[in-house]
């Protein structure tokens, strides 16, 4: 057994959580370069959590330029155990309505201008990612999401595309028909492949804003419409996260999906062909083999 973190990524609004002690932001420096912001730290119902915002503060980084390798990898030097992400999503789905949360249990990955791996030369390693998100966390979440009062729909295929404009008409009718996609939104790539690498357990809950541009009753996606929306979800996400330490507990047992132990059989490079400097980078991500 050992002790619960967890780490929620999100927006500014997911870090006001009534009854959180100890309540500090800390700085974490990492070999990747410097996280998003400083990381809100403190404790509910007797177990850590931290807070990190994915854009910063102000929400000064975009989708594509967010330090996304820091971000993970400076959780992990704080000693969290589970992340679970919080982010703003389309719909391609007339059931998966605006205000609606869904439990993402798949992605596919569009994104093309982020740096996606810790690992490579000096020391390359191949993660499986066939199921990215972790059930058990997904549980979690879809708990706590019905206990809150919120509609949340459990499963859902996430599109993760680069931005920073939204999907034309026929990219939305793509996605939507002949991909199976579900929600579409632009964060969580590379985020849940490099907790994955780090031996994190993830679940990523899609607030949903806008029905995209593939609706023909909802016209184009403005971001007005989406703001307006964030806000009534803020609430809605607070309810969720601040409900997460009851159901996970102060202690945990190993991942019985084996997220905490991705790494097991997935470095390929010998040990003595590894690169001294890119073996010290990955101390805290992949430490626990090294």
């Amino acid at each position: 057994m050992t002790q619960t973190k967890i780490g929620i990524i999100g927006g500014s609004g997911l870090y006001e959580i009534d009854g959180l002690e100890n309540a500090r932001w800390t700085p974490v420096e990492t070999p990747w370069g410097d996280p998003s912001d400083a990381i809100l730290t403190g404790t509910l119902n007797g177990v850590e959590m931290a807070f990190l915002p994915r854009h910063g503060r102000g929400h000064i980084y975009s989708p594509s330029t967010v330090p996304y390798r820091a971000n993970i990898d400076a959780l992990k030097r704080l000693g969290i155990t589970d992340v679970i992400s919080v982010s703003a999503c389309g719909s391609f789905r007339h059931h998966m309505a605006p205000g609606d949360f869904v439990v993402v249990d798949q992605f596919i990955d569009r994104t093309f201008a982020r740096e996606k791996s810790f690992f490579g030369t000096g020391c390359v390693a191949h993660v499986s990612v066939a199921h990215p998100t972790c059930p058990r966390l997904g549980d979690a979440c879809e708990s706590a999401a019905h206990d809150a009062g919120i509609t949340v729909h459990r499963g859902g295929t996430y599109l993760a595309m680069e931005g920073l404009q939204f999907s034309s008409v026929a990219e939305s009718k793509m996605y939507r028909d002949s991909w199976g996609c579900d929600v579409i939104g632009m964060t969580n790539m590379p985020e849940a492949k490099l907790a994955r690498e780090a031996e994190l357990c993830y679940a990523s809950i899609a607030m949903i804003t806008d029905y995209d541009s593939w609706h023909p009753d909802h016209g184009v996606v403005d971001i007005t419409q989406i703001i307006a929306t964030l806000t009534g979800n803020a609430d809605k996400g607070r309810a969720l996260v601040s409900r997460l330490p009851a159901l996970l507990g102060p202690d945990r047992a190993p991942c019985p999906h084996g997220c905490d132990r991705a790494l097991e059989n997935a470095i390929l490079t010998a040990p003595d062909a590894r690169d001294p400097e890119v073996i010290a980078k990955l101390d805290a991500v992949a430490g626990r083999v090294l």
